[in-house]
């Protein structure tokens, strides 16, 4: 008896995603009716969640890696009473539902990250598992285990295709990530055919030597070998663990089975008539047979009993360890244990000339103390971006209380698992790497931004300043790609106060991620600069007559305007040096004192900044200009190419001047 229900209840899994896709005349009904036993396996008789409370701690978080299966998830998500309505399904992939084409973190209770982009799933599920391992071994005590839950991932043969699933997965093996399970759904099949044409690798040996165990199961319909090989999985506390699940794509619909057409197209209402005599399946259009909705409701009462048990769990550990439960509850809000801007040393640093990725040192170990729950590192570039936390020892499988993350050469991976890491919770989250390879890290990134996470990206050797590396290394259009992404803030400092600001608002925005792109050659501290940074942009020195010529420009650019500006002041001539660290925050503040910064009627603007010209325009105006980088840099000493292209407050003056000639 109890085996009809289960396979009703899988039954009723795939009818309801294959009639959404149909409403919808647009979707993915393959995956579902491919995986949805392995799926039912996962949510049914192995994970630990709690419908009532989505956002429990101590839940299993289970991520679709195959994000264009999301009717999947979202008829998991309606079967075990998550909030998702009949009505929200039959809404699938229309505006302004609960169940967009893709599922979307924040969005809908149940989702525990934004996927699609294919790989990107697994990524984040290493980051999960790196949050659980690090925040076990900073809370958990000999009897009382307060972290202690497992992260599951739904892949396809396309994520097992990106390269951003090697990276990621490679790092998980080195790491030991034995809480981290991953059901590959092996189906050999993609939109243009069998994979065969393309992709005849062994999955499974590849992650054998990535140090996982791997488990096969040869039939995916079989719940109880799925459930056989997850236990395993879980049995192993060591090596991550991939279960290459064979299945069918589009398994139930005859004349699709097996085949590319199942992958992303609806199946059309007759084959949907071939798939319900297939399943014997009784029930009208989104229908749900009543002993499996009394079956789940029997079964979401108990698993709401998980969390009932770590609750007085958790009231025990309060009274065991008082100072503990309060570095609990500060690292799961998120909230730096000093107010920064009344933190006078915050805002400290010496007169000499320093790179700004040495001030951020400075800043960053400053805040280590004061932000217990701070998490970050490098693409093994650590020693060049100064991102070390002191004394707060590097993460590791034998060492995972530490704070300092060596992600290897692997930016898109990192970008990936520090999302997965933030969206996790109890951690705030920071990766770096030179400016240019912030390229390799670009889709990932673009997910911190949809999902509005408030994860840090310290882009160093950010202009021809990098020098002697040449081109290559040098960027140009970075700066202007990162600004045009919304819900990306970017701070490009000009000295130490700027950069303490910068990361001021980095650790304490709730919302969106931050890039701050520093340098690598040394810079002058100004005595103007400090909070007003955190308007985005100010008047680092103005005239003591009305202003004739704004000269514009963030980070080392700063110097060649500050200078330009003096040496037009004494020529008789109204110049005012704006530092522009932030287009993004100075655009959020109010028209007012915009106005008091750039008025309108000051038209000659200069614009001076060691990268491409474009986004800077719209405060230039008509009559504006720029000193920018409108091609690729050259190799040679820092000083000579600045020269050589113009970033010289002498070059400033006289474009200044011919801008007030004209």
């Amino acid at each position: 008896m109890m085996k009809n229900i289960e396979q009703l209840a899988i039954n009723t899994i795939r009818m309801l995603s294959v009639e959404a896709v149909q409403k919808a005349n647009s979707g993915h009904p393959g995956l579902p009716l491919g995986a949805a036993p392995m799926a039912y396996a996962l949510w049914a008789r192995i994970m630990k969640h709690n419908p009532q409370n989505p956002g429990w701690e101590n839940r299993d978080r289970f991520v679709l890696s195959a994000g264009h299966g999301s009717m999947l998830l979202y008829s998991l998500l309606h079967l075990f009473g998550y909030g998702l309505s009949l009505e929200d399904l039959k809404n699938f992939r229309q505006y302004g539902s609960k169940t967009p084409g893709h599922p979307e973190y924040g969005h809908t209770a149940g989702i525990e990250t934004t996927t699609g982009p294919l790989g990107q799933g697994i990524a984040n599920g290493v980051g999960m598992a790196m949050a659980e391992k690090h925040l076990a071994a900073r809370f958990n005590k000999e009897d009382l285990c307060l972290v202690d839950h497992f992260t599951y991932v739904i892949a396809g043969d396309g994520c097992m295709m990106e390269g951003i699933s090697g990276e990621a997965a490679s790092l998980a093996g080195t790491l030991e990530l034995g809480k981290l399970i991953v059901l590959y759904d092996s189906n050999n099949i993609t939109i243009e055919g069998s994979t065969d044409i393309a992709f005849r690798e062994n999955v499974g040996k590849r992650f054998e030597a990535y140090g996982w165990q791997v488990l096969t199961v040869d039939d995916g319909n079989d719940i109880d070998a799925v459930e056989t090989a997850v236990l395993e999985g879980k049995a192993e506390t060591k090596r991550p663990t991939l279960v290459e699940v064979k299945t069918q794509i589009g398994y139930g619909c005859p004349p699709k089975q097996g085949k590319a057409s199942a992958h992303g197209e609806p199946l059309g209402e007759r084959n949907i008539q071939e798939t319900k005599a297939f399943l014997d399946w009784q029930e009208g259009p989104f229908g749900v047979p009543s002993i499996v909705e009394a079956y789940l409701e029997g079964m979401r009462e108990e698993l709401s009993q998980s969390q009932d048990s770590w609750n007085e769990l958790l009231k025990r550990y309060e009274d065991r360890h008082p100072e503990d439960w309060k570095a609990w509850k500060l690292w799961n809000s998120g909230r730096v244990e000093e107010d920064l801007l009344e933190w006078e040393e915050y805002w400290r640093f010496e007169s000499k000339k320093a790179a700004t990725r040495q001030n951020s040192e400075v800043v960053i170990n400053r805040l280590s103390p004061k932000a217990p729950f701070l998490v970050g590192g490098s693409a093994d570039l650590a020693p060049s971006t100064k991102t070390i936390m002191h004394e707060r020892g590097d993460f590791s499988a034998e060492n995972p209380s530490g704070s300092n993350l060596h992600f290897g050469v692997r930016e898109h991976a990192m970008a990936a698992i520090l999302n997965g890491m933030q969206v996790h919770g109890g951690l705030r989250t920071y990766g770096a790497t030179f400016a240019v390879f912030s390229d390799y890290m670009k889709g990932a990134m673009r997910m911190s931004a949809i999902m509005k996470l408030p994860v840090t990206y310290v882009l160093t050797h950010d202009s021809i300043g990098v020098g002697e590396d040449g081109p290559t290394h040098q960027p140009v259009e970075q700066l202007a790609s990162l600004r045009s992404m919304p819900n990306m803030t970017v701070f490009r400092p000009a000295d130490g106060k700027e950069t303490a600001a910068a990361w001021c608002h980095a650790v304490t925005k709730d919302a969106g991620p931050t890039a701050i792109v520093l340098t690598r050659q040394s810079l002058p501290q100004y005595a103007e600069t400090g909070r007003n940074a955190l308007k985005g942009g100010y008047i680092l020195l103005d005239s003591k007559k009305e202003p004739e010529i704004i000269l514009l420009a963030s980070g080392s650019e700063v110097e060649c305007v500050y200078e330009a500006a003096k040496l037009l002041q004494a020529d008789g001539i109204g110049a005012r040096a704006v530092s522009m660290p932030s287009f993004e925050l100075f655009d959020l503040q109010p028209l007012e004192y915009q106005e008091s910064v750039l008025p309108k009627k000051v038209t000659k603007r200069l614009a001076v900044e060691a990268a491409s010209g474009f986004g800077w325009h719209k405060y230039l105006g008509l009559d504006g200009a720029t000193i920018t980088m409108d091609r690729f840099g050259e190799c040679g000493k820092a000083e000579e190419l600045f020269e050589l292209f113009g970033f010289t407050a002498e070059n400033v003056v006289k474009r200044a001047r011919d801008l007030l000639a004209v």
